[in-house]
């Protein structure tokens, strides 16, 4: 999902060469150039994370990994251009809560299905948060709240996607708030958050991993996390259901993982779930995601598959409740 980590910043994660081997040796390998699918723009953080993953993979196996961005349909056409692919390894995909959780009940013509896709491991997770561009006086979201009832349906807030964690945060904040925005999709961070610098937008939902950076810089001034308690990196900004009461059932957490298709062969699953953990266990990754307000999102194949089914249930009850209906476009 979405979340945009400055290159800089992306750069300063362990490359992968640094990583060591994992403990169990695995002798499957995908045995000529493969390629990670990125189902959003460039420069976000699904992006830069699949990135990250495919240096650390060739240098461990020597062997060409190409990351391809194919955004569009809140992840879905990237996700589905995977899923169509052979199951031999060698098309592979950086993959998010949106198209691999939340799309599942908001699209009524999604053509892709959980048991169409392997979960093979988690990689990053962390909160969103709401941001203000220089158009937005409010400083609190109780004002901010005001403002948006006494301009019903006149201020905008972007996102990273239709269907991505960031919208569906704008959309139950105007639920639960009795207001009325208007949503504007990008397709992806870093054109979103042009956007917000831009004035295109009033208001932006982004992965906090995303835009930490332009919050420390005071280009962007952020209002509340949505997480359920407050990020360690911006201690001063408060979670979301700690505002007003409206919002006290209020949490969401965005996430990211690398996925294959159905029929991948368990050896591989195994082999590529090791590595990235490998590579997640590196104390200098875990205290960049640190300061990224970021989290490892380090687990067995089967334990990524618990959770990502979790998530879609989560998410198919919050969409239900709420009534949300889209057509993929």
């Amino acid at each position: 999902m979405p979340l945009r980590i400055p290159r800089r910043a992306a750069l300063a994660l362990p490359l992968a060469a640094a990583a060591p081997a994992p403990a169990a040796a695995q002798s499957w390998r995908p045995g000529q150039q493969a390629r990670i699918i990125v189902p959003a723009a460039a420069g976000g953080t699904t992006d830069v994370m699949a990135r990250l993953i495919a240096q650390h993979l060739q240098a461990r196996w020597g062997t060409p990994f190409v990351v391809e961005n194919r955004a569009g349909g809140g992840g879905t056409i990237g996700t589905l251009e995977m899923v169509r692919s052979r199951p031999d390894g060698t098309t592979l995909m950086h993959g998010n809560i949106g198209p691999q959780s939340i799309a599942y009940s908001l699209f009524r013509n999604l053509p892709y299905r959980p048991d169409d896709i392997a979960c093979i491991a988690g990689t990053i997770a962390g909160p969103n948060v709401l941001v203000a561009g220089p158009a937005i006086q409010a400083r609190t979201i109780p004002e901010l709240v005001a403002l948006l009832k006494a301009n019903p349906g006149r201020i905008s807030y972007g996102s990273t996607g239709v269907g991505q964690s960031p919208h569906l945060s704008g959309v139950w904040f105007t639920q639960l708030s009795g207001t009325q925005a208007i949503h504007v999709p990008y397709r992806g961070s870093a054109p979103a958050q042009t956007g917000l610098l831009a004035g295109d937008v009033a208001l932006l939902f982004d992965n906090l991993t995303g835009v930490i950076e332009l919050i420390r810089a005071g280009r962007a001034r952020a209002l509340a996390v949505t997480s359920r308690e407050r990020s360690p990196q911006l201690p001063d900004v408060p979670a979301l259901r700690e505002t007003m009461p409206e919002f006290a059932s209020y949490e969401v957490n965005t996430w990211f993982g690398l996925f294959g298709p159905a029929a991948l062969p368990a050896e591989a699953v195994r082999t590529l779930n090791a590595e990235v953990n490998a590579w997640l266990d590196l104390p200098e990754t875990r205290r960049r995601f640190a300061e990224l307000g970021g989290m490892p999102l380090r687990m067995s194949p089967e334990e990524f598959l618990r959770f990502v089914r979790a998530e879609i249930e989560k998410w198919s009850a919050v969409i239900r409740r709420e009534g949300l209906q889209l057509d993929v476009n």
